[in-house]
């Protein structure tokens, strides 16, 4: 049976995901440090992407790939950290605590560290970093208000946060290539314009659908 309170991730079930979670159960990782973890993942990638916009040549594509892999970083945490506790049995009384709050700081160092880096490329204007940290703000305090006001947890897109932080990451490593078309940032920053969009998109769907549902039970 599905858990409905659990986003749905489909490399949850891959072999490698289980042996990995397996792996950190093992040992003395509790799911709150992972959780943690992911906040360092996210810090450091929006320090390397806000640089790579402030450098250019190799270091910053080092940069550019360092923050991908580090964003890729941050999402394996927040795989990882639900598995131990839940699969692993390891899941303490401050777990949803661990759970929630670190998501909303490593959004906000991520998108605000890749707007300041595509803004210092003069690709985007300053606040647009900014514009999609608030929607993804957004998208998770609907999620949650629906959770207490309808019982049901909605994942939905097509902007949460696993398509936002694959976007970032489509989007640092695209731009290793803008050198063939003479290119300045602007691949980030027209990922961030699809982020903005479709992440404040995301949150009034979400919000009509826990409307629909509060019209359907009374």
């Amino acid at each position: 049976m599905t858990d409905q309170t659990r986003r749905p991730i489909g490399a949850r079930s891959s072999r490698w995901a289980q042996q990995a979670a397996g792996w950190l159960a093992a040992r003395a990782i509790s799911p709150d440090l992972i959780s943690a973890a992911s906040i360092g993942f996210a810090v450091f990638a929006g320090l390397a992407l806000w640089l790579a916009g402030e450098t250019d040549g190799w270091a910053r594509a080092a940069l550019l790939v360092a923050g991908a892999a580090l964003v890729a970083g941050r999402l394996l945490a927040n795989m990882f950290d639900g598995m131990v506790a839940v699969e692993g049995g390891k899941g303490g009384p401050l777990g949803p605590l661990w759970n929630e709050a670190p998501d909303r700081i490593a959004d906000l160092a991520i998108l605000v560290g890749a707007g300041s880096g595509a803004a210092a490329m003069g690709a985007a204007p300053d606040w647009l970093g900014w514009l999609c940290a608030c929607g993804a703000l957004a998208t998770a305090w609907v999620r949650e208000a629906g959770a207490r006001l309808t019982g049901m947890m909605d994942f939905s897109g097509p902007m949460a946060k696993p398509h936002r932080m694959l976007t970032v990451i489509g989007a640092s490593l695209g731009s290793l290539l803008e050198w063939l078309w003479g290119g300045d940032g602007g691949l980030m920053a027209m990922a961030l314009w699809a982020i903005a969009i479709l992440t404040w998109w995301t949150a009034w769907r979400r919000l009509a659908g826990v409307a629909r549902l509060l019209r359907g039970a009374s």
